[in-house]
């Protein structure tokens, strides 16, 4: 029996492979970048061609350096960035415009003249109305791309989010491709009936979309299709979809309602697993699919979204040039001891969670003559950690639940000056896994599960590890009056766009 399972990680930057033994340990991983594209301030593409060949050339090569072949793998695991909204011809393979990811923020003109459809939107779908989503998304392309909507309407293209593209593309493209998504992907899309886990004849029309170029809905962990490309994992079970979030707390085990994970990534992301029941915010979370595992029922979850935080240091260092690598900003920030009184909120695509407002924009406030580019690297890492408190505050309010530790995951949380931080702007422990690449391990679970490497959910367990748990140092009242003085800071940054 194959003893190794693969997973391929789509993310907002970057592309991996990572592949797993059966005790959950990586055995071998590739990765490779792709290219922001920003044609117009707030506009934000990738082209899904670059996608595809990214894609091909890091399961090549995970597969090479792990010295393994296709019959050694039992399954391959699909997460990644959700929201974006690709569409492509289906003759041809071809992408009718580039990818507009879930960062871009063309749409909102549309949004602010559907207003009044807004609480009918979120009780179908969960979601707010917000550009985050892939509706609108799909919706100007249909509009803006010559040819598009006769295309669509003949049945002649395609949408999905970058599981689609990926698993379409993997399982033979114009020759026969398998158009799926997943119930977490799908529940993302501002389409989806949230308690029905299909596609909403009343929200197509509402955004004017033909059924006709959706995907079909899948669980998050069952054999959808067999890989064709690239060749060295030709008849490998695909076998595990999940957006990157929902991945993540899979990844950390959170199985069970009331079950929390935080991941640190492009941006960052709260999931509270509610279990079997959808529980619907009042404080300014989404209510989304955590998971479906083969014809069980779906478990369901709400979710804190902050759109910049690793983002954020890669724009220091792209942007301002402060840094050269994204590494740095640790080291940088450790030369002073506090902020210098400044505080950076980064509202580049308006605030998400919980606080939804798409006139914010990026504020840097407390500037002196004082402040040096340390100060403003350090205030950039605590801009996260004060977002998520914001998000746990929202967490708490819904569910009526104290949490008493945080588990965290993603890149980020190598740096461990944020993790302390977290720590003591919370006031209480963070908690971070041996594997912190917890994402890709969530689909690699997937797929494993869904092709009898692992047993159940009690095999996942067991493989969790703590690498460090990170008490509060800080006192109560300092603690008490930065995130006081945060919050001034959100308030500078809101009404910038009329």
């Amino acid at each position: 029996m194959a003893e190794h399972v693969m997973a391929i990680d789509h993310g907002t930057t970057s592309t991996r492979a990572i592949v797993f033994d059966r005790q959950g340990e990586i055995v071998s991983t590739a990765q490779r970048e792709h290219a922001q594209i920003f044609p117009h301030a707030g506009w934000v593409e990738h082209d899904p061609v670059e996608v595809w060949t990214n894609t091909q050339w890091v399961v090549a090569h995970a597969l090479s350096r792990a010295k393994l072949n296709a019959a050694d793998i039992s399954g391959i695991g699909v997460t990644n960035q959700r929201e974006t909204a690709v569409v492509w011809d289906r003759r041809t393979g071809r992408p009718v415009y580039n990818a507009v990811v879930w960062q871009d923020t063309r749409t909102q003109e549309r949004l602010d003249a559907l207003a009044g459809h807004a609480p009918r939107i979120t009780e179908v779908t969960g979601l707010p109305l917000t550009s985050y989503f892939s509706a609108s998304k799909l919706a100007w392309i249909l509009e803006n791309v010559p040819g598009a909507r006769e295309a669509a309407e003949a049945g002649d293209i395609l949408f999905g989010t970058p599981d689609t593209w990926i698993v379409w593309n993997l399982t033979g493209g114009p020759s026969g491709g398998e158009h799926v998504t997943d119930v977490t992907n799908a529940s993302r899309t501002l389409l989806m009936d949230l308690v029905t886990l299909d596609w909403s004849d009343e929200m197509l029309a509402i955004w004017g979309i033909p059924r006709a170029m959706l995907p079909a809905i899948r669980s998050s962990s069952e054999v959808v299709g067999h890989a064709q490309l690239p060749p060295v994992v030709a008849g490998v079970p695909v076998a595990g979809i999940l957006g990157d979030q929902q991945a993540a707390a899979f990844g950390q085990a959170a199985f069970d309602a009331g079950q929390t994970k935080n991941t640190y990534g492009t941006g960052n992301f709260l999931l509270v697993n509610t279990g079997t029941e959808i529980v619907r915010s009042t404080h300014g979370l989404i209510s989304t699919v955590a998971y479906r595992c083969g014809t069980d029922a779906a478990v369901y979850a709400l979710e804190g979204s902050i759109a910049v935080t690793g983002s954020l240091v890669q724009w220091l260092r792209d942007n301002l040039g402060i840094i050269q690598t994204s590494q740095e900003v640790q080291t940088l920030a450790e030369t002073v001891e506090d902020n210098g009184g400044a505080y950076f909120v980064p509202a580049f695509s308006g605030l998400f969670a919980p606080y939804w407002r798409p006139d914010a924009r990026g504020a840097l406030v407390g500037l002196t003559r004082y402040v040096t580019k340390a100060h403003i690297a350090r205030a950039a890492l605590e801009s996260t950690a004060f977002q998520t408190r914001d998000v746990l505050g929202a967490v708490i309010a819904d569910t009526g639940r104290e949490l008493a530790e945080l588990r965290v995951d993603g890149g980020m949380t190598h740096n461990d000056l944020l993790v302390q931080f977290q720590a003591d702007i919370l006031g209480i422990p963070v908690v971070r896994p041996t594997v912190v690449e917890t994402t890709a391990l969530g689909a690699a679970y997937a797929a494993g599960l869904a092709t009898g490497l692992w047993g159940g959910f009690d095999d996942l367990r067991a493989h969790w590890k703590e690498d460090r748990r990170f008490e509060p140092a800080m006192p109560a009242e300092e603690r008490e009056e930065r995130y006081r003085t945060w919050q001034k800071a959100v308030q500078k940054s809101l009404d910038w766009v009329e």
